[in-house]
């Protein structure tokens, strides 16, 4: 992907500590100094992947690359990070929507990035709609391969464990959470301003922004964002917002 939708940090409302913690570690990264790979989780439209993108906008400039990899592609990390290995700028590389079904084998690529001793270019960020220790399948049958301490203990059996492996290869993470109301209009209303709308305007559109929401199912940034731009073409304001 040669051209990524540029966002800034800023356009991303309501996720301050998501954001401070992300932008914190990828600073940590392209000064070369120790960081973790990032796992991002929760509600879709909350801002992950956007958020992903703002890091490549805020630290472009000091050598922050971003290489997309789908998940069925995993299998090529290896590769991926070898090729980079040489060259100055500092790479993340992006899985989205990380979610693995049951016989799908190209998580372990991704295990083995994560353990491998740390690689100075290139960290792995993935962001997933799932909890951390659901990104692959979960069957009843699994839990009978639990075994008994003398001691009361419970120990997972070797699928299970496997299976809480793979999110703990991800040293921070992130957790996004629905917007109420009141979040979700003023994310509309910073797109808006950004559109050149006023003040009066944006007012005047809440009700309308609510309904477009109710009509989609979700207040997410996402669902702002796309009413915004809706909003003010309607309105004849504004190309793009910054």
């Amino acid at each position: 992907m040669r051209r990524v939708a540029h966002i800034a940090p800023e356009d991303l409302q309501h996720i301050d500590e998501q954001r401070s913690a992300i932008l914190r570690n990828t600073e940590q990264f392209v000064r070369g100094l120790p960081a973790n790979n990032v796992l991002l989780t929760g509600a879709r439209g909350t801002g992950k992947s956007s958020l992903i993108r703002a890091c490549l906008a805020r630290f472009h400039a000091q050598g922050l690359r971003l290489i997309e990899v789908d998940k069925n592609d995993l299998a090529d990390l290896p590769d991926i990070v070898a090729r980079v290995a040489a060259r100055p700028e500092r790479f993340v590389v992006f899985c989205d929507d990380l979610s693995f079904e049951e016989g799908e084998s190209s998580y372990k690529a991704l295990k083995a990035h994560s353990t491998a001793p740390s690689p100075r270019r290139a960290r792995t960020c993935s962001s997933t709609p799932l909890e951390p220790r659901h990104l692959m399948p979960e069957y009843m049958r699994e839990n009978l391969d639990a075994k008994y301490q003398d001691d009361g203990e419970i120990h997972p059996g070797e699928t299970v464990e496997e299976k809480i492996s793979l999110s703990e290869r991800f040293g921070l993470w992130l957790s996004f959470y629905p917007f109420r109301q009141d979040d979700y209009l003023d994310i509309v209303a910073h797109w808006l301003g950004s559109f050149g709308a006023a003040p009066a305007q944006i007012e005047a559109v809440r009700t309308e922004a609510l309904q477009f929401a109710l009509q989609r199912g979700s207040r997410s940034g996402r669902v702002a964002l796309q009413f915004a731009r809706d909003c003010a073409g309607r309105l004849g304001i504004g190309g793009s917002p910054r």
